[in-house]
């Protein structure tokens, strides 16, 4: 008896401490969360994306060929051509895009808009926005080139632009399959034109496969002139895992040109599938072109480091290798670890978080003229995010 009262008092006691118990671990609970939320709180701030854009110290000042600046004012001039290449009207801008109008209450709330500059934008606006600066830049820098769209047939979109077409190309335009799309577009649209090719005899086109949310700030048909022997053409960067950026793909327009190029993003196209499907919505077009690139025995990828322009053959097809430098410049987000813009940049390219500053830089220009001014105005907005 006593042994089982003994029991129940060791009971009673384990019992009754169990709110004690909890209640002190509760109150670590909140004391550990508090402590916490006092860690993230400055990390939340910096990953903050601003309306604005945000001006900080300009990369490369004092560096011989950079872009010197005060400020939002150049103190010396990009090498924009004064001469025309003469090729300026047998090159084709090409580009996939593709929009769905699927407006909702949400996109109806202004709450939702975007403001960039007087200009109110819901989720629709911004995208045909940044596609109408594309084409702005283009035709202010290549006023006789062209612009043809590879898009969606069950797409809403409708562009009446001056030397801009639309060509619909049937395939899966979803956003987890648009990059693995982009090249079978590619493709698709190449092997049109070697179809077309016997019935205009003599006339040569030139194409770039561009992103859509690149700046042509200089005439691109030196790349034709100076380079006449070339089937393809990629650009590429000093990073060992990602050297080739597909945002900038240019396809000489002779027949040979054009069947090498197709032949050779099919390939691209199959180690795609196969090895990085997996990576289907961003970075697998890139980890393909170099397995495509970097598989060919000869190949030397130190080559990568320095930012000259080399040609090689892979495969059959004769690929110049052009710098991300010139031909597809990102603009740094604040580090400035490009250490500036080269005074002779063609193409910016504002990929990621950048989106914004394309239309700021767009609306800069038509109040400015200036293309080395608004190059300033880039250079040095690179602080912050500042995406939609």
């Amino acid at each position: 008896m006593l042994s089982g009262m003994k029991i129940f008092s060791g009971w009673q006691r384990f019992v009754f401490g169990l709110p004690l118990f909890f209640l002190l671990a509760h109150l670590f609970s909140v004391m550990e969360l508090h402590k916490n939320s006092k860690v993230e709180e400055p990390q939340k701030q910096l990953n903050k994306k601003f309306d604005h854009l945000v001006l900080g110290p300009i990369a490369g000042q004092g560096l011989s060929n950079r872009l010197q600046c005060q400020g939002k004012k150049a103190l010396n001039r990009t090498h924009s051509s004064e001469s025309r290449s003469g090729v300026d009207g047998s090159i084709t801008f090409v580009t996939v895009f593709t929009i769905y109008n699927t407006s909702s209450i949400n996109d109806m709330d202004d709450r939702s808009n975007t403001i960039v500059g007087n200009a109110s934008y819901n989720k629709f606006g911004r995208s045909m926005a940044l596609l109408n600066v594309f084409i702005n830049f283009i035709q202010v820098a290549m006023p006789q080139s062209k612009v043809i769209i590879l898009t969606d047939p069950a797409s809403d979109l409708s562009v009446q632009r001056s030397r801009v077409s639309l060509y619909a190309i049937q395939g899966d335009y979803s956003r987890d399959k648009l990059m693995l799309q982009r090249i079978r577009s590619y493709i698709a649209f190449l092997e049109t034109r070697l179809q077309e090719l016997p019935q205009k005899p003599g006339d040569i086109n030139h194409y770039i496969f561009t992103d859509s949310d690149i700046a042509v700030v200089d005439d691109l048909g030196q790349v034709f002139r100076d380079h006449p022997n070339f089937h393809l053409a990629l650009t590429f960067r000093n990073n060992k895992a990602q050297p080739l950026n597909s945002g900038f793909i240019a396809v000489k327009g002779t027949p040979e040109a054009i069947l090498r190029a197709k032949l050779f993003l099919q390939e691209v196209l199959k180690v795609y599938s196969t090895k990085y499907r997996n990576a289907s919505r961003m970075l697998g077009d890139q980890l393909a072109l170099a397995w495509v690139v970097m598989s060919n025995p000869h190949f030397d990828p130190t080559r990568f480091s320095k930012a000259l322009a080399f040609s090689e053959d892979i495969r059959g097809t004769s690929v110049l290798f052009l710098p991300c430098y010139l031909y597809n410049w990102t603009p740094p987000e604040g580090a400035g670890q490009f250490h500036g813009m080269p005074l002779d940049v063609k193409v910016v390219h504002f990929k990621g978080s950048r989106k914004r500053l394309m239309l700021e830089s767009w609306n800069f220009y038509s109040s400015s003229r200036e293309i080395s001014d608004m190059l300033c105005l880039i250079l040095g907005s690179g602080r912050t995010k500042y995406d939609f």
